[in-house]
């Protein structure tokens, strides 16, 4: 039988409701973005065709220097406006190799975890199960210390509601994008997190590279970012070299004309 609910559990279920809905509105604490983060729109983070800002289609390359542009033609993607076959292309990442900074942000934003710590912020990425650090601790980014796939970041508060990461030293072997972008011994990064309330944060990601690029450029601008319950589970996102050797012997034969029949 049909039972309507009383006056007390309809007062019950609408007062629970104005409690979510205003956790969800409420203020963003002050320099705190810790917890899971994921793209608001479901693959919203995945920069296939090169970043979002910049996609390769023709009509958003950035400001290439001479030199820039020299080296982006010495690369051979596998997406974007140069795009070639499996065979055919020499993209590091597709061999396994690290995929480096700041292609982690530009092509696989996917579920990411900020940790604060006293003297510094740590930065775990889902894809490839990799982790950054941000030195807190007001030190400048160590000029002479080696490259390195994700480089030496430092992080600061710009305000009470936006965390700024300045990342140097990444090794030149990083492709920028998905779609073959190049950077050189002289990049810097800059991410700025600003959490827009409790539950909402965006990201913006510049790149700084004069000896390839003529001026600074946004390759992600305002990313929409939303806050996951404390106890969400990051699963696990690996190249793996064999299941990477089986596609290749697949497709890539493919691509290369081979399809193993006499």
């Amino acid at each position: 039988m049909y039972r309507p609910l009383s006056k007390i559990s309809i007062a019950a279920l609408a007062g629970l409701l104005s409690a979510a809905a205003l956790h969800a509105q409420g203020p963003a604490p002050k320099r705190d973005i810790s917890g899971v983060w994921t793209p608001e729109r479901r693959g919203g983070g995945i920069g296939a065709n090169g970043a979002s800002n910049y996609r390769a289609d023709g009509q958003h390359e950035p400001p290439y220097t001479p030199a820039g542009l020299a080296a982006f033609k010495t690369h051979k993607p596998s997406n974007g406006t140069t795009e070639v076959g499996p065979g055919e292309e020499n993209d590091p990442g597709h061999s396994c190799d690290p995929l480096g900074f700041p292609r982690a942000d530009l092509f696989e934003m996917r579920d990411i975890r900020f940790v604060h710590l006293p003297n510094q912020t740590l930065v775990l990425h889902q894809y490839n199960r990799m982790w950054r650090t941000a030195w807190t601790d007001g030190r400048a980014i160590d000029k002479d210390a080696d490259p390195r796939w994700y480089g030496y970041s430092v992080g600061k508060w710009a305000d009470d509601n936006t965390f700024v990461i300045t990342t140097s030293n990444i090794d030149d072997r990083v492709w920028l994008d998905n779609a073959g972008r190049p950077q050189s011994d002289e990049i810097t990064v800059e991410e700025s997190w600003h959490r827009v309330d409790h539950d909402n944060m965006e990201l913006s990601v510049t790149i700084n590279d004069p000896k390839f690029y003529t001026k600074p450029w946004v390759a992600i601008d305002k990313l929409k970012m939303k806050l996951l319950p404390d106890n969400s589970d990051m699963i696990e996102m690996m190249c793996v070299p064999s299941e990477l050797n089986a596609y290749n012997l697949k497709h890539g034969n493919l691509g290369n004309g081979i399809t193993g029949k006499k």
